[in-house]
């Protein structure tokens, strides 16, 4: 094909039906582009849903992180003590550009409501941060992702939860949403801006998030009562809210709430 790509431009208009898609490539491949408008300057971005975004091959790997995990293990296999398996400089800054293809990735995928890939993108740049925090040679690229564990863990589980929404499982959605804000108060704390931020944001998404997910939890007997009780109050009928109130009390007293008021056992 040439290399003019106004004609797909001008297929795609920006703005037209959402600027992000998905695509098949030549190769077969599912792609994603995404639709760019930077002033006068009009393009798109394109990259792989699978494997590398850019999609290379470092060293024969589908990641840089696989070869490695290959080389550590390769150390180990030679009587290398792992904890002593280091990362020079330039490897960590290889490592960092990785995550932050896989972190742009997973943006979009969110957006596309893709959640598998984003719980497996996330997956994969959590292991990519523990790999350099306990193995490069440097403090400071030890230190270059750990403020950013708040943030990925909120996505991750912000993936879970809507994985298990989409599928009806609300209370499996709402043990995700503490899953993640345990997890988030078992991190150290650091003082860093970014950090703080992170922790601050990701805890109110939570508590957000949980709040609509129990705004779509079916209301139990007593709930249902109480917002009967409260409409028939609002629209002044009270012979019907006192009828509620006296089986919300039945209810509370461990009895059965009947339809007439009385306890739902007679004699």
């Amino acid at each position: 094909m040439g290399k003019d790509i106004a004609k797909l431009l001008a297929e795609w208009p920006f703005g037209a039906g959402g600027n992000v898609r998905r695509v098949t490539g030549d190769d077969g491949r599912e792609k994603i582009q995404i639709r760019v408008c930077l002033d006068t300057f009009h393009g798109l971005l394109q990259f792989e849903c699978d494997g590398r975004p850019d999609g290379k091959r470092p060293q024969g790997k589908e990641f840089f992180l696989d070869r490695l995990e290959e080389k550590m293990r390769q150390f180990v296999a030679t009587g290398g003590d792992a904890g002593k398996f280091r990362l020079t400089h330039a490897q960590c800054r290889k490592l960092f550009d990785e995550s932050s293809q896989i972190y742009h990735r997973y943006v979009v995928l969110l957006q596309l409501g893709d959640f598998d890939r984003v719980i497996r993108d996330t997956a994969r740049n959590m292991r990519l941060f523990r790999f350099v925090n306990r193995h490069a040679m440097h403090a400071s690229d030890r230190e270059h992702l750990e403020c950013w564990w708040p943030y990925i863990l909120r996505i991750h589980y912000t993936a879970v939860t809507m994985q298990h929404l989409s599928a009806g499982r609300l209370e499996a959605g709402l043990d995700s949403i503490k899953t993640c804000r345990d997890r988030l108060r078992e991190l150290i704390p650091q003082d860093n801006d970014v950090f703080k931020n992170e922790m601050k944001r990701s805890l109110e998404a939570l508590d957000q998030m949980e709040k609509e997910v129990c705004e779509r939890l079916p209301l139990t007997e007593l709930e249902q009562l109480e917002k009967e009780k409260s409409q028939a109050i609002r629209e002044q009928r009270y012979e019907d809210a006192a009828r509620l109130r006296d089986r919300i009390r039945t209810l509370k007293s461990g009895g059965t709430a009947g339809a007439d008021g009385t306890g739902g056992e007679r004699i």
